[in-house]
């Protein structure tokens, strides 16, 4: 089923929180809303699932404008960060309560309930109760209900919020994979953007009401539209720093870069460094102090302090013998640097 908010705006009082937004949904394709809190993700998936009420603009389900039907009379299915589950049923009797509130034979529920367990691999667990599973069981079945009703979308709501590290990686192939089986349409609403990236087939990255930008993962990450994005984007994330540009492009402190290129004459800018283009042999070296080391197992996770002022982050294989207090002289490789104005735009 293919999504489209056209125009979608929401008012809160005399607040308006989202305004004229615009997103479409391809069929089958499952999308992030990725954000800090406080930016809209939650508010665009309610208004979508029909737990908002729209102020203006569209929502279509295909062909079919939803914006002002109700919740019930919408074909959705929802998956929310604290599973939702009733504690006085069972798994099955939880996966198969759509449908016994669609009137469906119990015959029909039988088949479906179990069709669909064995689709997210919880056949074995359909008699237990709710406080008798995991978090990552408890997840699933609360995928499965979801998915029993066939929506025409699945709305996810921080679903992989309350797991612990190990089970979230779990989980997220988990998601992917069954919505990459059914072909449902898929929307998740996130913070996290590991779990946007490793998802998705595309997100969309949302500040102050507002998408800034929408693209593939590995799309946004190498070609971020602003420094808003460049920043949300990265683990460890990217540093930013000061520098000038007239016939040759330096940093704020002194040190020169080479020469400016299409940077040519724009004065002081924020160049953006991402830590895996920063290292041994990368570039012009440039003078500066480990202050910091993170060992990562397979790798380890460096800050250096530059001579002119600045800070940069590297990682580099396990075992490289560098410790904190270390002068070092590593580069930055310029090919891959990104460039942006004192407001934060993409030059």
């Amino acid at each position: 089923m293919r999504l489209v908010l056209d125009g979608f705006t929401k008012r809160f009082g005399d607040t308006t929180v989202i305004d004229a937004l615009d997103l479409t949904v391809e069929d089958g394709e499952m999308i992030a809303l990725l954000g800090p809190s406080g930016c809209g993700k939650s508010t665009t998936l309610f208004a979508i699932a029909g737990l908002h009420r729209v102020d203006g603009g569209r929502i279509l389900f295909g062909e079919r404008d939803v914006a002002q039907v109700s919740a019930q009379e919408r074909n959705v299915g929802i998956v929310f960060q604290n599973y939702a589950l009733y504690p006085h049923m069972t798994v099955a009797q939880n996966i198969a309560f759509p449908l016994r509130v669609r009137g469906a034979s119990v015959a029909d529920m039988d088949r479906k309930v179990r069709e669909i367990a064995g689709l997210v691999q919880i056949g074995e667990l359909l008699e237990r109760k709710p406080a008798q599973l995991s978090g990552g069981q408890q997840q699933r079945v609360a995928l499965a209900r979801a998915l029993v009703r066939k929506p025409d979308v699945l709305l996810l709501d921080e679903p992989l919020a309350n797991l612990d590290a190990k089970l979230r990686m779990e989980m997220r192939s988990e998601i992917r994979r069954v919505q990459l089986e059914t072909g449902i349409t898929a929307i998740l609403v996130t913070h996290d953007q590991v779990e946007a990236m490793s998802m998705c087939d595309r997100i969309a990255l949302m500040k102050a009401g507002g998408i800034v930008q929408i693209a593939e993962p590995a799309e946004m990450y190498d070609n971020p539209a602003d420094r808003y994005v460049a920043g949300f984007l990265g683990n460890p994330p990217i540093a930013f720093l000061d520098a000038v540009s007239d016939d040759i492009l330096r940093l704020a402190g002194g040190a020169a870069l080479g020469a400016a290129g299409t940077l040519q004459g724009l004065g002081p800018i924020a160049l953006g460094v991402r830590p895996e283009h920063y290292g041994p042999g990368k570039g012009v070296p440039l003078d500066g102090t480990v202050i910091m080391l993170e060992t990562h197992g397979r790798e380890d996770l460096f800050e250096v302090e530059l001579a002119g002022g600045g800070r940069l982050r590297a990682i580099l294989p396990a075992g490289s013998g560098v410790r904190p207090g270390t002068t070092v002289d590593w580069g930055i490789d310029m090919t891959r640097v990104f460039a942006f104005s004192p407001e934060g735009r993409r030059l």
